[in-house]
């Protein structure tokens, strides 16, 4: 038989139907794992030209599948040559593993560090999911939330589909209490205050994201309470959230008249300039515990301490003026203590309760 008689294999399309463990998976990451051996690249460039359809419908990469979602995938030739790709450092990798503080069957908790977004995109090749999915190939591997790549602290990853749709509902619902750490400019004279702006995070300035309070914005509710009073140069707060915006305790800091340190979008300039001098080289907003209550039983939280950058600037401003402690914040019970403490994860501590004052 001569070479131009021999039939030619043509890859066919593929149809597939999500099952129960393969739902709350992003499409990018279902496409993957179905064709086995596809470069992520060529994942990314077929769901983008739209060759990739769920339910007859053109899909992003970050759609997450529900259950009995009808995938439409074109030919793909698993064997057509694909340009090299590059993969995490080894310094990246190490610092990301000594980051992990918390692992059981269903969660890894990450300490993240300050600077490392948490996953790739806008000239970022790599975050903390494609690093943690380097290193450990064979898990499935699903950030539950975000963290603006210049905070720090607590990151939840979820192991299980399953688990996965579980804290979704959660966050949807209002059953995670996530508070933060934040210092902001001046004496915070507000008490406790509870913060219901409406922002909208849809507006773009030069082509970069900016969100801004905004009438008929989505509803936005954050909690500040005073910590630490550093005279009239700053306070230290600790933030809880209510809703998750993006740049949310940012925006409402900034709103109520304390930009938070070292914030170059929102913050004050003269205000981050004497925090530079200080030695604070990036914005001051930790994530500091993640509570929540498992729908078949059991509590959650994990907490973790002030990173030493950020604790040698409440050092430097206790020196420069000793804190004033004001209302009934007892010395050494609050989250400074705590931010002192080494990071804890337990499954039988009771979250505090969620504040619902109107």
């Amino acid at each position: 038989m001569e070479e131009q008689d021999i039939p030619q294999v043509r890859p066919a399309v593929q149809h597939f139907e999500v099952t129960e463990d393969e739902a709350g998976q992003r499409l990018d990451n279902y496409i993957h794992k179905r064709l086995g051996g596809l470069p992520r690249s060529r994942v990314f460039r077929i769901i983008r030209k739209g060759e990739v359809r769920v339910n007859g419908k053109r899909a992003s990469p970050e759609t997450r599948l529900v259950l009995a979602d009808k995938i439409r995938v074109p030919p793909v030739n698993l064997a057509s040559p694909e340009p090299r790709i590059s993969r995490p450092s080894n310094a990246l990798h190490e610092r990301i593993a000594k980051s992990v503080i918390h692992e059981d069957e269903r969660l890894l908790v990450i300490d993240k560090p300050a600077g490392i977004a948490v996953h790739g995109g806008s000239g970022v090749s790599f975050g903390v999911i494609e690093t943690l999915r380097a290193l450990r190939p064979d898990e499935t591997l699903e950030l539950v939330h975000r963290l603006d790549r210049d905070t720090s602290g607590c990151l939840l990853i979820s192991k299980r589909a399953a688990t996965l749709r579980t804290l979704h509902a959660l966050l949807r619902e209002d059953g995670f209490e996530k508070r933060y750490l934040a210092l902001v400019k001046g004496p915070w004279d507000l008490g406790d205050k509870r913060i219901d702006v409406p922002l909208r995070t849809d507006t773009r300035v030069g082509g970069e994201r900016t969100v801004k309070v905004a009438e008929g914005g989505k509803e936005s509710v954050s909690r500040f309470r005073p910590v630490q009073f550093f005279g009239r140069i700053a306070t230290l707060l600790e933030v809880m959230l209510e809703t998750g915006r993006t740049h949310q305790i940012r925006v409402h800091a900034a709103h109520a008249g304390h930009p938070v340190a070292g914030d170059e979008k929102y913050g004050d300039p003269a205000f981050n300039e004497s925090m530079r001098a200080l030695g604070l080289k990036r914005m001051f907003l930790h994530a500091h515990s993640i509570s929540f209550n498992w729908p078949e039983g059991g509590q959650f939280s994990v907490n973790t301490p002030l990173p030493p950058d950020l604790g040698a600037i409440v050092d430097q401003l206790t020196t420069m003026r000793k804190p004033e402690r004001r209302g009934s914040h007892r010395s050494g019970t609050g989250p400074t203590a705590a931010a002192r403490a080494s990071p804890k994860a337990t499954g039988n501590r009771r979250p505090a309760a969620r504040p619902r004052a109107r």
